[in-house]
Parts: structure tokens; sequence; C-alpha cells
């Protein structure tokens, strides 16, 4: 297993998809797995400190594990499969490990709340773990292609298909536009 820390949430400005950045704490090589909404936001609210009026369903769940008597020694992002993640939250109670099934997104939302390590599979990060290019902005870690050149449905789109609209961008005149004023 390889642990791994909450490195950023992005949120594509074009198709406002979300998408978690786990970094490995030991190397420089990044996991992005794509997110709910409510996720990112109870993920992001919490990595800012920010104060909630009501808990949210992370903080519901983190009160109820506590309140049982129960710790969370970890979260483990164990499987990928068909380019879905698999996670499991590795429970502490009463001397007995328990291994509860989660989306991962949830699994991190509850691990920022705890300070719980992250940890991901060995496997998963050799199937879809990124290395960024020393040439390449650190930002971009090879998702900008991601967030640009999929469609609403999550489907690669084919950029050949807008090329007719790349050429009349590339033909339009902004100062014809000022005349017209």
């Amino acid at each position: 297993m390889i642990e791994m820390i909450v490195d950023r949430v992005q949120v594509s400005l074009m198709s406002q998809h979300r998408l978690v950045v786990l970094r490995d704490v030991d190397e420089e090589r990044y996991l992005p797995i794509w997110i709910g909404q409510f996720e990112s936001e109870a993920i992001t609210l919490e990595l800012q400190g920010m104060a909630r009026e009501r808990p949210l369903t992370h903080d519901l769940l983190k009160s109820t594990i506590q309140e049982m008597g129960g710790s969370v020694r970890h979260i483990h992002i164990n499987n990928l499969s068909k380019d879905v993640f698999f996670a499991v939250i590795n429970i502490d109670a009463a001397g007995d490990t328990i291994e509860i099934d989660a989306r991962p997104s949830d699994a991190i939302a509850l691990a920022v709340r705890l300070s719980a390590p992250i940890y991901v599979d060995k496997s998963v990060m050799d199937r879809a773990g990124i290395r960024p290019d020393r040439n390449v902005e650190p930002e971009i870690l090879g998702l900008a292609d991601d967030l640009h050149e999929r469609s609403e449905g999550g489907e690669r789109v084919d950029e050949s298909k807008l090329s007719a609209f790349a050429d009349f961008v590339d033909t339009l005149n902004l100062e014809d536009l000022e005349d017209e004023e």
C-alpha cells in the first residue's frame, strides 16, 4: 500500500466535472479520481477548515463511529475496474478490524475529517497513477486533456470533429465587433 495525501480538488471550468488529486507522500506521483459535486464540496470545506451550521453526511459518519467507540485506522483505495475506483474504510471497533465498502470520494471525505491515513494499492497506482513530466507545469499533470476532451457523458470527444469550430474561431475579427458599438 502506498500512503497518499489530498493534494487538491479541481473543477473543470468547461464541464463542471470535479476530481480529487491524491499525492504520494514519498514520490512525485499523483492519482486523479473523478468525484461528484457534493463529495468535492465536502472535502474542500474540511480542507479549508470552514465551519458548517449542521453536520454533513461525512460529519455524521465520523460522529457515529466515534460515539460507538470506534476509530478509523485508515482508508484504502484497493481496486480499479472498468475505470471505477473502489475503497474500504478500515475501522477499529472493540479490538476488531471492520472493513466497510465505500466510494473513494466518501472515504476520502471521512479521512480528511479524522486525519486518517489514505492508502492506495500498488496495482491501482501502477494502472492510474501519474508522474508529471519535468517540462510540464505541475498543475497540468496530464489532466487537462481529460478535462477538456470528455463530453458530459464521460466519453472522449473526437477533436477532428471540432475542427470546423476551431477554423471559425480563428477567423473571427474582434475589431469588427468594436466598430458596431
